[in-house]
Parts: structure tokens; sequence; C-alpha cells
């Protein structure tokens, strides 16, 4: 991925203020998705970050990392597992509950989705306070998954989302800000 590749995809990501609730300035991805060039550069840049790991899954968070995550499980011929907003999966689950800056959240994954010692890969579009993620690796850990690394879009530097993921865990973002 090049320097004027990650300008292009930096350019597209709109701005929004106010969303979405007064004082918030939102990183709107979806001219990244509605571009299929900027979305291939997306995916390209999203692989790039598992630096030639065995991964066996690619593991995306509800919902915008499973656009992501399933185009890149995909294009590497491997499974995407997804996790979800609690009562969405029709599965037996493990959940957990975590705090987000404005209340609190559940997310869950099937107990079966990974197996113990699989090499795994989440992806999201966002990288804020770090809550979902960190909730995410939690249960990724919990199933005895390997986590080669946490992958995300657009990380939102000046919230220390990174500050709250598990220190072994390599945690890759495309954009900064």
């Amino acid at each position: 991925m090049t320097d004027s590749d990650l300008k292009r995809l930096d350019e597209a990501i709109r701005d929004v203020p106010d969303f979405p609730k007064p004082g918030i300035l939102f990183k709107d991805i979806t001219p990244v998705l509605g571009d299929g060039e900027l979305f291939r550069l997306a995916i390209d840049a999203f692989i790039e970050t598992a630096r030639g790991a065995e991964v066996t899954q690619v593991v995306g968070i509800d919902a915008r990392g499973f656009i992501f995550g399933a185009a890149m499980a995909d294009r590497l011929g491997i499974g995407f597992v997804p996790i979800r907003k609690k009562g969405k999966l029709p599965w037996e689950t493990e959940g957990i509950a975590y705090s987000l800056e404005y209340g609190e959240a559940e997310i869950e994954i099937h107990r079966d989705a990974v197996a113990p010692g699989e090499k795994v890969m989440l992806v999201d579009d966002l990288l804020a306070t770090g809550g979902t993620a960190g909730a995410a690796l939690e249960l990724l850990n919990k199933l005895g998954s390997e986590v080669v690394c946490a992958t995300f879009l657009v990380e939102l530097d000046f919230l220390e989302g990174r500050k709250n993921l598990p220190t072994d865990v390599r945690v890759e973002s495309l954009l900064n800000y």
C-alpha cells in the first residue's frame, strides 16, 4: 500500500459534523465502499496487515466489519466469522457486556465459530474508545483462538482506544486521525 493509495482513501472519507449527536465529528466511510477501486485498495491494505501470518478465519464486528471482513475472507479463501449485537445469532453463543461512551452494549459470537488455537484476524471500520474491539478480543480469547492482529480502517487517536485493548495483540490502523 503506497502513501498515495492511503491518501486517496483518506480523501474519500467524509466528515459529518454533529452526527450522531452534537459535538461529534463522524468519519463516514461510505464513499470508500461506493467506489470499487477504493474498496479494493482498502481490502488490499487490510490483508497486508496480516503480514504472512497463517490466518484461518477473518472475524468481523457488526456491522461495517462484516463488509470488510467478508471481502477479505473471500480474497484469502478462508472463513468469515461474525460478531453480532446480542440476540442476532441463531445458535449457541458466548456473549460479553461492555461499556460505551454513552451506555452499555453486548456482543455475541457462536460458541463453535473458532476452534482453540485457530489463528484469526479481527477487522472493523473504526477504533474509537476500544470498547467494542476490546470486548470482541475478549470473546475470541475466551474461545481459545489466537488473534494474529486487530485491524481497522480508521483510528481516532485522541480517544486512545488502543489503551483498552490487550497489549499482546498487534493493532493496525490504515488511517489515523
